[in-house]
């Protein structure tokens, strides 16, 4: 998916807040489109969720958010961004758009170098499109369209498909290697971009509370229709099409 941001704070914030405008401007797309098999599962994984949320993840967010001078929450996202153009390059060379693939090589070089490791999206200033790519939606494109939706603790909202996803991603994540830093500093690592990403999702938490009769529905359709928009590059097709 295509968007020219400078943070990966704003990108998540961004999406998730615009994702839920699209669910309440159109809910009756949003029940045509719902494939929750496990919902018994996930609404109770939800709750969960919810308590560690309320007790943990969430006040570490807002101290984090406090604490930390605006310029660097922004460097920590354009690090981690500028991390994950390594999975997004990989991911546009598997869906087939090279250019979009040697546009975010070009991001990572830049960002690493003139960025400071990263630290800066001086790419993004120069024009080079930031892209959101992963391997969940590479599945989509690949013809894995309908996947189930299921929600875990901490990692959140998923489908079936996304979350296999998940796991080819860790494995292309630089963050996750040991190279030449300690466990310790690998999940310290983790640890802060989670943080860090949370803390960016503080302003659409009331947002959805106002908003949601049925938060768990609300948080699923979302998704849903956030993930389809991913997998088509913004513009999926219309469901009238689809029937005929």
């Amino acid at each position: 998916m295509k968007g020219k941001l400078t943070t990966g704070k704003r990108r998540a914030g961004i999406a998730w807040l615009a994702a839920g405008m699209l669910v309440l401007g159109a809910p009756a797309q949003a029940d045509e489109t719902v494939h929750d098999p496990l919902e018994g599962f996930n609404r109770a994984m939800f709750a969960v969720n919810e308590g560690l949320d309320k007790v943990v993840i969430k006040p570490v967010a807002q101290a984090y958010d406090f604490v930390m001078p605006l310029p660097a929450r922004a460097g920590v996202g354009d690090f981690f961004g500028n991390i994950a153009d390594v999975r997004n390059a990989l991911n546009n060379a598997l869906q087939g758009k090279l250019g979009d693939a040697g546009s975010d090589l070009g991001r990572l070089l830049i960002n690493s170098t003139i960025g400071i490791f990263g630290l800066f999206d001086v790419a993004s200033e120069l024009g080079l499109d930031k892209h959101d790519e992963d391997f969940g939606q590479t599945l989509g494109v690949w013809g894995w369209e309908d996947s189930s939706f299921v929600f875990w603790p901490v990692v959140g909202p998923r489908t079936v498909r996304d979350t296999g996803g998940l796991i080819v991603d860790v494995y292309t994540d630089p963050t996750w290697y040991t190279l030449n830093k300690s466990v310790a500093e690998r999940n310290s690592l983790v640890a802060l971009r989670y943080v860090d990403v949370r803390a960016s999702l503080l302003p659409s938490d009331k947002v959805v509370e106002e908003a949601a009769i049925d938060k768990y529905a609300y948080v699923r359709d979302a998704y849903l229709q956030r993930r389809r928009n991913q997998i088509f590059d913004g513009s999926p097709p219309r469901l009238e099409d689809v029937l005929d």
